[in-house]
């Protein structure tokens, strides 16, 4: 019992033992949180990438429907791991789970130090450019105006977290569909153009025309951006505590909302390459707020579609808040982060210290400026951690084949996403191996931090009071305490065999 817990009981009138962490994600806002973590500042990005990498519109779109059936194979084998080891915290609970602490202390590590608040920064600069755009219409926006904007968007999202699990939950919601009509209006306006015949860009003679022809390496990198955009697919099993009846809702959620994605992503492409030349589409930064410039001749929409990409945005924001700080809880869980970021709030719930870790570490990388030059460094580890964790998954089936899994794919889905992943990882190593090896660096930085920090456990005793101070103070000041562990959670599922389940089902204990 370390010293927190102590000092709880001996002032129970002021806080209580233990609280319960409530499930208020049903099915509806457990699609939210994956399309919404999905959909994000990508769709307005990645087109021009994967474009210039595959040399041709027609690979191009080919490449946009691949990225989403490599998405739907790697949640597949994500839902099967959510509800197999039901605990929140995503690829680093799994892999803590099956290859141990270091492994999973790595992927927290990088996770916590630069993945997740670099995504945030991007994405909370990106809302600021395009709601400022309309301001400055014929100059980039201040740096200042940029950074102040952005600051305040991630403090007031951080505010909404801390206050309530219901409210963040209905902006996830309602900014979702808010991204889908921004969306559906370029497909709408793109569906316009080629009902007028402005289809020839999309003839297969001219589709499959390439500028120049690609090499694989490039093809590799055109996957790559595309993944950008897709990313957030796994987000969902961040919160799996917090998800009601996660056993049926979170593969429901997986199967609904990947393939939703892919469909409004490829329609969105093929609205961009009906409405602009790839020409256009190449010399653009803001793909959405030209093509709709250039094709709609209301002047109102140029003005209302950079809105609506930082509505898209904010809703971006909320999610990565609310997913990345269950995963500063769960580390905190298992003793790899201090035990006060895995505290909630006595009465709304919230994980308040991780909450603020993360918004905290959002404004630090914000402040540095150049957040752009860790974007490839962020997608090497995000892109290697889903190889791991799916890897994982086989070793699992090996290591313990009697457990009993509620869902079980076919071995053919994890094995070829691997394959796939091997090969999109070989390609980029050989083509950008600096990115990649700085990757690994950041990666590589936690091994002496584990050893130091959890592996080391006869610390002077000075360190251990210092850490039961903080902790205790930590309390007063926030009013958190450890969360009631669920029993599902609490019972790990190495017990659970296939003869003892269909035991509990005989016997009606199930």
């Amino acid at each position: 019992m370390d010293g927190g817990t102590r000092r709880r009981g001996a002032k129970r009138d002021e806080l209580p033992e233990r609280v319960t962490l409530k499930k208020e994600i049903g099915l509806l806002s457990a699609c939210t949180i994956i399309i919404g973590n999905i959909i994000g500042s990508g769709i307005f990005i990645s087109p021009k990438g994967v474009l210039e990498h595959s040399g041709s519109v027609g690979l191009a779109l080919v490449v946009w429907v691949l990225g989403g059936g490599i998405a739907a194979l790697g949640s597949m084998c994500y839902a099967e791991l959510g509800v197999t080891i039901p605990k929140s915290g995503g690829d680093y609970s799994y892999v803590t789970e099956i290859f141990g602490g270091l492994i999973g202390f790595l992927l927290l590590w990088s996770a916590v130090l630069i993945m997740y608040p670099t995504t945030l920064a991007v994405i909370a600069l990106t809302f600021s450019n395009y709601i400022l755009q309309p301001v400055f219409p014929d100059c980039v926006p201040p740096y200042m105006a940029t950074r102040m904007l952005s600051t305040t968007c991630v403090l007031f999202l951080t505010w909404v977290n801390c206050f309530s699990v219901r409210l963040a939950t209905r902006i996830q919601d309602i900014f979702t569909v808010g991204k889908l009509m921004a969306l559906g209006l370029i497909i709408v306006v793109g569906l316009v153009q080629i009902f007028r015949g402005q289809y020839e860009g999309l003839t297969p003679q001219v589709a499959f025309e390439f500028s120049k022809t690609p090499s694989v390496g490039q093809i590799a990198l055109a996957f790559l951006q595309a993944s950008f955009a897709f990313s957030g697919w796994n987000f969902l099993n961040y919160v799996t505590e917090e998800v009601v009846e996660p056993q049926r809702n979170l593969p429901r959620a997986i199967y609904i909302s990947i393939p939703l994605v892919t469909f409004v992503y490829t329609l969105t492409n093929i609205a961009y390459f009906s409405s602009m030349s790839p020409e256009e589409l190449l010399s653009s930064n803001a793909v959405a707020v030209v093509s709709i410039s250039l094709v709609l001749l209301l002047g109102m929409f140029s003005t209302i579609m950079p809105i609506s990409v930082a509505l898209s945005t904010f809703g971006g924001i909320n999610g990565y808040l609310f997913t990345s700080s269950r995963l500063c809880f769960s580390g905190a869980r298992e003793g790899h982060l201090p035990s006060l970021l895995a505290m909630i709030h006595c009465k709304s719930c919230t994980p308040i210290p991780a909450l603020l870790v993360c918004c905290t570490a959002t404004i630090v990388i914000m402040c540095i400026g150049e957040t752009h030059n860790l974007i490839n460094y962020v997608s090497f580890i995000n892109y290697l951690s889903y190889g791991v964790t799916i890897a994982g998954l086989l070793y699992y089936r090996w290591k313990k084949p009697a457990l009993y899994r509620p869902i079980k794919v076919n071995l053919m889905v994890p094995t070829c996403y691997l394959l796939f992943w091997a090969l999109l990882l070989g390609f980029s190593l050989h083509s950008e191996p600096v990115v990649c090896g700085v990757g690994l660096v950041i990666m590589l930085t936690g091994v002496p931090v584990y050893f130091l920090g959890v592996h080391w456990s006869e610390k002077p005793k000075c360190i251990y009071d210092f850490i039961e101070w903080a902790t205790y103070l930590g309390q007063r000041i926030f009013f958190v305490v450890f969360p009631q562990i669920d029993p599902i959670v609490a019972a790990p599922p190495a017990g659970w065999s296939e003869k003892a389940s269909s035991a509990r089902k005989a016997s009606g204990t199930f």
